[in-house]
């Protein structure tokens, strides 16, 4: 899986982990989407959650700094609707020990 895409699968699973994606947090997801230069089928992809299992595999495998974009960017999605529920907090931090971080 190529980093950018994966990069957006984390981001999609973190903001849907607790069962609601509110407006605020869909527009970091197309923002970075955005940033990250997604076609539309990718853009679907992520959306429908397809492929998305080797995410954390792909990001892993990627130098510190990279890791650390990612991990940045999974806080900033769990805060973009001014509320940290218990679900992101925990996935948030399951995933950075995933990514060695």
């Amino acid at each position: 899986m190529e980093k950018r895409v994966a990069h957006c699968h984390l981001l999609a699973k973190l903001l849907a982990s607790d069962m609601i994606m509110t407006d605020e947090e869909r527009a970091f997801l197309d923002r970075t989407m955005d940033r990250l230069d997604l076609t539309e089928e990718e853009r679907d992809r992520v959306l429908h959650f397809e492929d998305a299992e080797g995410a954390e595999a792909t990001m892993r495998a990627l130098p510190e700094a990279d890791r650390q974009v990612v991990l940045d960017d999974l806080v900033g999605a769990a805060l973009a609707d001014g509320q940290l529920t218990s679900a992101e907090t925990a996935l948030v931090k399951k995933i950075a020990e995933s990514l060695g971080l």
